[in-house]
């Protein structure tokens, strides 16, 4: 049997994303979110307009986007109720946020040179996807109390950087799913992935006919 709900949230289960970039006076900043999915190598994610993390994006237009697995649980729970804007916005004031300037310390996670783009990856995170802006949208053009609240942007995935510890054995371009545990927030709560519950057809086909 169904009934009609009115859940305040509709967070079914998607994975944490550490999200790294570079405040105005050159720090860091890294925002745990789960608003994320990815389609090849575009990916779109959603924040508040207020977060620090959507203002850098809109000023610097590049981001890392650090996926821990489950060992990282702890660290990204250390940086929940935390923002790195100052002061802190009034809806965060609301839920018990406060503001920190240096959460990769809070989160005892090491900040590591990337390539591509100006943002630091997640020394720890196993997964490190390097990323630029390409398109922004502001969401609720239907409703005018909701508009612009919160903010979509379409990245482009300039450089992946795998732990060799989740890969294929003897192929450096397959993660082995069997080896990667990443961390999955549902309704507000950490999980991580069973087991495997059935064969899946489109397994199948190779994945180099995915580029």
């Amino acid at each position: 049997m169904h009934v009609d709900s009115h859940t305040a949230i509709l967070y079914f289960g998607t994975p944490v994303v550490l999200v790294s970039t570079v405040n105005e006076d050159g720090s860091y900043n890294l925002a745990p979110m789960s608003s994320a999915f990815w389609l090849g190598w575009r990916c779109m994610i959603g924040l508040g307009s207020t977060s620090l993390t959507a203002q850098n994006l809109l000023r610097t237009r590049e981001c890392v986007l650090n996926l821990p697995s489950v060992a990282e649980a702890a660290a990204v729970d250390r940086l929940a109720l935390t923002t790195g804007a100052d002061p802190v916005p009034e809806k965060k004031q609301q839920r018990g946020y406060r503001y920190v300037k240096d959460k990769f310390a809070l989160a005892g996670l090491t900040p590591i040179a990337p390539g591509t783009v100006a943002a630091p990856r997640a020394a720890e995170c196993p997964v490190q996807l390097e990323a630029t802006v390409t398109a922004v949208h502001r969401l609720g053009q239907d409703d005018p109390a909701q508009y612009g609240r919160i903010i979509t942007f379409e990245l482009k995935i300039r450089q992946v950087h795998l732990d060799t510890t989740i890969l294929l054995d003897g192929d450096p371009d397959r993660v082995d799913p069997d080896k990667w545990r990443p961390l999955i927030m549902s309704f507000q709560h950490f999980y991580g992935l069973g087991d495997k519950v059935h064969p899946s057809t489109l397994a199948q086909i190779p994945e180099r006919l995915y580029k």
